[in-house]
């Protein structure tokens, strides 16, 4: 067996120097990467401390009362012709407030989604159907400017301003008291965003698990100490809040630039961009995590992909949005911590580099083992590594049981021990999912770099949670142990 290479190196030796290449570039950023969740962590922790910051459980007589102003809900849909009338049943049973309207935007050449909405609740006040005048899909920014128009319009009609904006997907299962919530903190800020709880699809759920894995981390740890530190908080997209008023603002400043409202028409993640903005027109945001009297998070249930394909195909969309076009479209605040934040939302591809050349490591690794099996004492030797280099493995080894020990711990006081054992084992799917959507989000951002076309690539949307299980999910006595 012949290892010979041209330039006087054999084959095995150009394999130990891409070892060793590989493992410096992936050490660096993993230490790097690591420094900063233990800089989250150690803030989470220091809250902990806080007797006020236990996850408040709210008692049976708040949804008694009114809401102090009125509040719009948007949905934007296209082709939700499967989801969105248990969507709207959903959402007309849970809210029995009489002080909001639910705005449902499609599209003229959409007229499943249409009939699927009017079947359910055509004649309920509550209840206003937007057609948009153009064919779909346009953006899902573009149809909520197009919501907001009527909303608009329906103010001046009726001689009634609201109070705030909600935001929804077609998927969603709200909480009973979500607009109780979002209305009492739109009393004091500009904009309110509320957990987002994945449901765990029956049978495997290697991929649709890493969301649950990754939102329960997220929204309990990640989310409270951007708003414990006073920094810009993304919106979701779903059980968010904006005030009236500061999204008037948002829609003048932006026509001022020729678009057609609130939204960014040519944004993928216009959600991620409004709440990025408050802080920069002086607004201020909060994140709100509360449980109802039985233990329930208060919050959007909804599910998530559970193939690789359409999780990638999401992510893409995501990353694009959120890395590549939050680069281009908001900057860099000038506060320390807003450019912190900015760093941690933006370094997804960064971060599925690091792990594409970790894996490319693990497989340099496995020709490296069958090559000493082969050569025996033969084998090469380039000159010893540095020590720091086993300083900076055994930092990454202990790195990496640390992070596993906290996903594991989030998602199991959410969704009970069991899940909280496979979330770290499902460390790599999320891993490979986000190496594919990082390449797609690349290659997509080069081509609206050259002018093309922002498509809504939206997810397909096959089943509702309210189909699946009627009961809500078990409560969560762990939620103010940990």
């Amino acid at each position: 067996m012949s290892f010979a290479a041209s330039g006087g190196w054999t084959l095995v030796e150009w394999l130990l120097l891409i070892e060793r290449e590989l493992l410096l570039f992936a050490l660096f950023w993993f230490v790097i990467g690591m420094v900063d969740e233990l800089a989250v962590d150690a803030i989470w922790f220091c809250m902990r401390l806080k007797p006020g910051f236990r996850t408040p459980y709210l008692s049976r007589d708040v949804s008694q009362g009114r809401l102090d102003g009125r509040l719009a809900v948007f949905v934007a849909c296209w082709h939700e012709a499967d989801v969105i009338g248990a969507t709207v049943a959903n959402m007309l049973r849970c809210w029995k407030e009489s002080e909001y309207i639910l705005y449902i935007g499609c599209y003229c050449n959409d007229p499943a989604t249409v009939a699927a909405v009017t079947a359910i609740g055509g004649s309920d006040p509550r209840l206003r159907i937007v057609i948009h005048d153009k064919f779909g899909p346009t953006t899902k920014a573009d149809c909520l400017n197009r919501i907001y128009k009527a909303m608009c319009a329906d103010e001046q009609r009726l001689g009634q301003r609201f109070k705030g904006i909600v935001l929804h997907d077609s998927e969603d299962m709200v909480h009973p008291l979500e607009l109780m919530l979002i209305d009492r903190a739109l009393s004091d800020v500009e904009f309110v965003q509320l957990p987002v709880r994945p449901e765990i699809p029956e049978g495997a759920h290697w991929v649709a698990g890493h969301y649950c894995d990754e939102f329960a981390e997220a929204h309990a740890r990640a989310m409270p100490v951007r708003d414990a530190l006073g920094a810009g908080l993304p919106a979701a997209g779903v059980s968010c809040g904006f005030s009236r008023d500061m999204l008037e603002l948002i829609g003048e400043v932006r026509m001022m630039g020729s678009a057609d409202g609130p939204f960014a028409a040519d944004c993928l993640t216009e959600d991620y961009e409004l709440g990025m903005l408050i802080p920069h027109l002086g607004g201020r945001g909060c994140f709100l995590r509360c449980r109802d009297a039985d233990g329930h998070l208060i919050g959007t249930r909804s599910y998530f992909p559970d193939t690789v394909l359409t999780s990638v195909r999401q992510k893409t969309r995501w990353m694009h949005g959120i890395c590549l076009q939050g680069w281009d479209r908001l900057g860099w605040n000038a506060r320390l911590v807003d450019i912190w934040m900015s760093i941690r939302d933006r370094r997804g591809p960064l971060i599925a580099l690091v792990l594409f050349a970790a894996y490319i490591l693990l497989l340099v690794e496995g020709v490296l083992a069958v090559a000493r099996l082969w050569l025996g004492k033969d084998m090469p030797q380039l000159a010893p590594p540095p020590a720091y280099l086993h300083y900076a493995m055994n930092l990454c080894a202990m790195g990496l049981v640390w992070r596993s020990f906290m996903r594991a711990l989030f998602t199991g006081r959410e969704y009970g021990w069991r899940e909280g054992l496979l979330a770290p084992l499902r460390l790599p799917v999320a891993n490979v999912v986000m190496i594919l959507a990082a390449r797609r989000a690349l290659w997509a951002y080069c081509r609206s770099l050259g002018g093309a076309r922002v498509v809504w690539d939206k997810t397909e949307h096959m089943v509702h949670p309210s189909l699946v299980a009627s009961a809500p999910p078990p409560p969560c006595p762990m939620e103010n142990a940990a």
